[in-house]
C-alpha cells in the first residue's frame, strides 16, 4: 500500500512539470462558413491559447500565407509568443480515376479540401513538425 502511494506521488511531481497544452480538433464544418479572416482569427485565438490545432483539411493558400504574415508581426507585440508550426498532410494522390472523381464531388460539396488534415501550434509547445505522406511526427519542447 506504502509502495502505490509513493509511486502516485512521483507520477504527480513528473505531472506537475510539464508545461500544459490542449489538443484541440476543429472539424472544417466549423469554419466553412467563415470569411478569410474570420478562419484566421478562430486560428489565432485557438493558437494563442497554447492550443495545438488539428483541422480538418487545409486553409487556401492566400490564408495560409495571410496567417504566416501575422503571426510573425505578432511576435514583437504579443509576450511569449514566439510564432507558429505549421503542417498540412494529405493523402497520397495515388488513386485510380474513380477514386480522383469521388474525392473531387465530396470536396466540391463540403467547399473545402477534407482529405487533408493541417497541424498548427504555437512554437513556444512545438518544436518541429515532420511529416510524410502517411504519418506526422509532432516535437514538442521541454
Amino acid at each position: 500500500m506504502a509502495r502505490k502511494s509513493k509511486l502516485a506521488d512521483n507520477r504527480k511531481k513528473k505531472l506537475k512539470k510539464i508545461k500544459g497544452f490542449t489538443i484541440h480538433f476543429l472539424p472544417y464544418s466549423e469554419i466553412r462558413g467563415l470569411s478569410s479572416d474570420e478562419r484566421i482569427k478562430k486560428i489565432l485565438e485557438i493558437v494563442l491559447g497554447n492550443n495545438i490545432l488539428i483541422l480538418q483539411g487545409k486553409l487556401r493558400p492566400e490564408e495560409e500565407s495571410r496567417l504566416i504574415g501575422d503571426t510573425m508581426a505578432m511576435i514583437k507585440h504579443v509576450p511569449d509568443f514566439k510564432g507558429i508550426e505549421l503542417a498540412v498532410v494529405s493523402g497520397n494522390g495515388d488513386e485510380g480515376f474513380f477514386g480522383k472523381v469521388r474525392h473531387s464531388i465530396a470536396n466540391f460539396l463540403s467547399g473545402g479540401e477534407t482529405g487533408a488534415i493541417t497541424v498548427i501550434g504555437p512554437a513556444t509547445i512545438v518544436k518541429e513538425i515532420k511529416r510524410d505522406p502517411r504519418k506526422i511526427e509532432l516535437f514538442l519542447n521541454k
